[in-house]
């Protein structure tokens, strides 16, 4: 038996299921990287899907990075999404989501005591079919708001 999707929640339907693909990551701090990347997006009929998302270095297959979290859309329509990250970072972002394109802006950033600094994340996401395409900007570590991430994910499940 399959819980229905909840109401609310039904502008992300098209996020649902298991994706997998690859994505590269620049920033002014760190060597350019190639990732392979694992997202699951799922619900228990309630009004908020159960985010997670894990890394891989592409080379190696040594994990890179982990997070978690939940998106829910209010009320008036826009989305709020918390995400905590395995390294200490915690995100609370808004934004919207029209006809398969995704924008969100933090407006809250927590961090740990060892957490690198992070000031602020944005991040679009696109749905084409069985086709996610996202990008991650950040101001972290005394850098200006830039690009970080880009990949390509496909449905796998």
């Amino acid at each position: 038996m399959t819980t229905p999707l909840h109401p609310l929640v039904e502008p992300l339907r098209a996020l649902l299921g298991q994706w997998r693909g690859v994505g590269h990551g620049v920033y002014p701090t760190v060597d350019a990287f190639d990732y392979v990347e694992q997202v699951s997006f799922g619900h228990a009929g309630k009004p908020v899907l159960v985010y997670s998302q894990r890394t891989e270095d592409a080379a190696t297959g040594e994990p890179r990075h982990g997070e978690s979290g939940f998106w829910k859309v209010a009320d008036d329509g826009r989305l709020e999404v918390v995400i905590a990250h395995a390294n200490g970072v915690t995100e609370i972002t808004e934004g919207s989501v029209v006809a398969g394109h995704i924008a969100l802006r933090s407006t809250v950033i927590g961090l740990t005591s060892t957490a690198k600094q992070v000031l602020g994340v944005n991040r679009t996401f696109d749905v084409d079919g069985d086709e996610l395409r996202y990008s991650l900007d950040m101001a972290a570590v005394a850098q200006e708001m830039q690009r970080h991430l880009t990949a390509t994910l496909h449905r796998v499940g």
